[in-house]
């Protein structure tokens, strides 16, 4: 069964928001060339080794490979084969001096290739373009919408099913993933940075959920090796008595959703900790309420972020957030979108704006406790949960 693609009004709807942002920001430009293929996808609905050209008047889609797997999904009106970047030249003859470029993610090479037969300046347009994706379209939001019942699905109710004596966190982590893949999922999660890896999730028990990662988030794992900080240990078994903690995206069409879970496998009362266990839960489930109570449309993400750390316990602050300095991101086609909830971001929030509120505390020795779902900005009112409930079911007995 061939795939849905992205329509194409809204294709055409994005690139006129495109072109507007840009006359607003610099009336004389001229061209545009993007090449990641998260870019690609926004603007014609398929991801392919190649490059789009955009001026005030056209845009034109030049693959590379594959010619006929974009031509199948696309609904994009210009998609041409390209050999060599020297076909851009010869359909574009006029090569502005600066043309604009996603600087973020292009790479010295790309642009060196780029630069062999078309001779520009670079200028970022990193900004508007992430403004243009902050914002979702109707479309968008149905897809995030689509993710996010499934990710409430298999977070809440089949996740707890599947912990049990001797499972690892590598295999607990890889039949979560298969859950979602049998229900539709896309099965992967991107990061809007160049050298950023896909990834599955993390699922972590008790003392490795504190360790570092090297990806900014608060959820650590020891990962399956040296290589990989992802996923979770394979030799690492759960047992009774253990804080586990499931950090697993989910995404439907390119979109996703970002959801944690904190689960303690056996009685609570029977851990010599349990009370702070439960309390540091508690209080990370009255953060993530309170914040999907300040977002709304108009507020700032700064402010945000300042008011929801002076609500901190001061008994808990040492571990908040493990040492992240941020209380929640944006995300869409990618994990790692803007705005955040941290200091630097004064923007107003818009209707519109998805963003995952991931409060977390680190409990030396026991493990990482916390919570985490994607919101929705909507026009009045709190945002509104993606992805299911905060104060879930905390005690699962084997």
């Amino acid at each position: 069964m061939p795939h849905t693609p992205v329509p194409a009004d809204e294709l055409s709807a994005r690139l006129d928001r495109l072109r507007h942002a840009m006359a607003q920001r610099d009336p004389a430009w001229s061209m545009m060339i993007l090449e990641n293929k998260i870019d690609l996808y926004y603007f014609t609905g398929t991801m392919q080794e190649g490059a789009l050209v955009i001026t005030p008047e056209k845009a034109t889609l030049f693959v590379r490979r594959s010619y006929d797997c974009a031509q199948q999904e696309s609904l994009f009106g210009d998609i041409r084969p390209l050999s060599s970047f020297r076909g851009i030249a010869e359909a574009f003859p006029d090569i502005p001096e600066t043309v604009y470029v996603a600087s973020r993610t292009m790479t010295l090479q790309k642009l060196t290739m780029l630069n062999k037969y078309l001779p520009f300046i670079p200028k970022p347009a990193d900004d508007i373009l992430i403004q243009l994706r902050a914002v979702k379209s109707p479309y968008e939001l149905d897809c995030m919408r689509q993710s996010g019942r499934l990710h409430q699905q298999v977070i809440e109710q089949i996740a707890p099913a599947l912990l049990r004596s001797g499972v690892s966190e590598a295999r607990l982590c890889s039949e979560i993933c298969t859950a979602m893949l049998d229900r539709g999922a896309m099965g992967i999660s991107r990061f809007n940075q160049p050298a950023a890896e896909d990834v599955l999730g993390v699922a972590s028990f008790s003392e490795n959920s504190l360790r570092a990662a090297a990806l900014d988030s608060p959820s650590g794992t020891v990962g399956t090796c040296i290589a990989m900080k992802s996923i979770g240990s394979s030799e690492r078994r759960l047992h009774e008595g253990d804080v586990v903690l499931l950090d697993i995206p989910c995404g439907m069409h390119g979109y996703h959703t970002d959801k944690s879970i904190t689960f303690y496998y056996g009685e609570l009362g029977r851990h010599p900790q349990g009370s702070l266990i439960r309390t540091a839960r508690e209080q990370c489930v009255f953060l993530e309420n309170e914040a999907a109570a300040m977002m709304k449309p108009g507020a700032v993400p700064s402010e945000i972020y300042e008011k929801l750390l002076a609500c901190v316990d001061p008994s808990f602050r040492s571990g908040f957030m493990n040492a992240c300095k941020f209380f929640g991101h944006s995300i869409g086609l990618t994990m790692d979108e803007t705005p955040v909830l941290a200091k630097g971001f004064n923007e107003p929030l818009t209707a519109g704006m998805t963003l995952a509120v991931e409060p977390k505390i680190a409990l030396d020795g026991i493990g990482l406790v916390g919570c985490e779902n994607t919101y929705e900005i909507v026009s009045q009112g709190p945002a509104r949960s993606l992805t299911g409930a905060c104060d879930t079911t905390l005690e699962i007995i084997g």
